[in-house]
């Protein structure tokens, strides 16, 4: 096991999407208990920097690059760092490699086929068992450490919050209770068509007297101008964002309608409420983490949580979807986080 007074230097590894890292960050403030004065570091993938650099908990971000000859660098520089404690909670094979050559004296990760031997303190042998932020924090009870910390975190800046702030005056929308919809998705088969969208935002607005604000990135344009166009006035679209700027408009928001993406689990960092529609994917796994959010899927749907990156009949994952099962959800979110004067 680990003797703390020998950890000074801490490398957190968390690759693939950026609601994978979000839900890493339940880490941090248990290794901030067990380690108050420690430096920690995470290697991630590009896209989900942003969410971390300006974190207290963490003194700087490294990105994993594309090309070998970089990845030899980055190698080099992880073993001129002198880890103390290397947590790879991605552990795959490159992960596992540069775990294995930084020459740290605890190395962590999970104990795969052809890969255990790159660590020397081993996780969870099973992963299905857990939602993904609880698995991490299995990760630190079977190694010794803390797990009674259940915080998500995606870093704001002041810049991004008064971005989303002057954008809301000049909408109009700074002083009224308006609704998020994001139809971000990280595969085609997790993406909720955009009619189905439009027939729950129309829903809410009616039932509710809410504004609705549409979120894209740059893989999401399309389907939110199909929402946008089809709501018309009872809608706005989002300016063109970073991500950290999305995030600062999520915030703001009294609640969010997402597909199992980046976005909802944003939210649940900053704290809005989340409403999670889910297809292909688990929800006991995947949702959105935390006793005040909800999700919702068919799931008496014979091929629901296929795990497909495409699907291969109608999508009536989304499709068929009732709307009256949605909006009994969207009721219990807002009368559980007591938003809209409900209690």
């Amino acid at each position: 096991m680990i003797t703390k007074e020998n950890v000074k230097k801490i490398l957190i590894i968390k690759l693939r999407g950026i609601g994978d890292v979000v839900l890493s960050t339940i880490v941090l403030d248990n290794l901030k208990n067990d380690f108050p004065d420690v430096n920690i570091d995470y290697l991630t993938d590009a896209p989900s920097k942003p969410g971390l650099e300006g974190l207290v908990q963490i003194n700087s971000v490294l990105t994993l690059p594309k090309n070998q000859l970089s990845k030899i660098k980055l190698l080099r520089q992880i073993r001129k760092n002198k880890y103390d404690l290397i947590l790879d909670f991605f552990s795959n094979p490159t992960t596992a490699q540069i775990t294995a050559f930084s020459g740290a004296q605890y190395k962590a990760g999970f104990p795969y086929p052809g890969r255990k031997w790159a660590y020397n303190i081993y996780g969870p042998p099973e992963r299905d068992k857990y939602h993904s932020a609880i698995l991490h924090l299995e990760f630190l009870k079977i190694i010794g450490l803390s797990s009674s910390h259940h915080n998500l975190y995606f870093y704001l800046s002041k810049m991004d919050n008064l971005f989303a702030e002057h954008w809301l005056i000049q909408m109009y929308l700074s002083n009224k209770s308006f609704f998020c919809i994001s139809p971000s998705g990280g595969w085609p088969s997790k993406k909720c068509e955009p009619e189905k969208f439009v027939e729950i935002a129309e829903a809410v607005i009616k039932k509710y007297d809410l504004q609705a604000l549409i979120l894209w990135g740059p893989d999401d344009f399309k389907e939110a101008s199909i929402i946008y166009e089809l709501l018309g006035k009872k809608s706005y679209i989002a300016p063109k964002t970073s991500i950290r700027q999305m995030a600062a408009f999520i915030s703001k928001c009294s609640f969010l309608i997402a597909n199992d993406s980046g976005p909802m689990h944003i939210s649940t960092a900053v704290g809005t409420p989340v409403l999670s529609i889910h297809g292909p994917t688990n929800p006991h796994h995947q949702g959105p983490y935390g006793e005040q959010h909800e999700w919702i899927s068919l799931s008496e749907l014979d091929c629901i949580m296929c795990n497909l990156l495409e699907c291969p009949r109608n999508h009536e994952c989304f499709k068929d979807l009732p709307l009256n099962r949605i909006l009994e959800k969207i009721d219990k979110l807002i009368l559980k986080n007591k938003l809209l004067g409900k209690e």
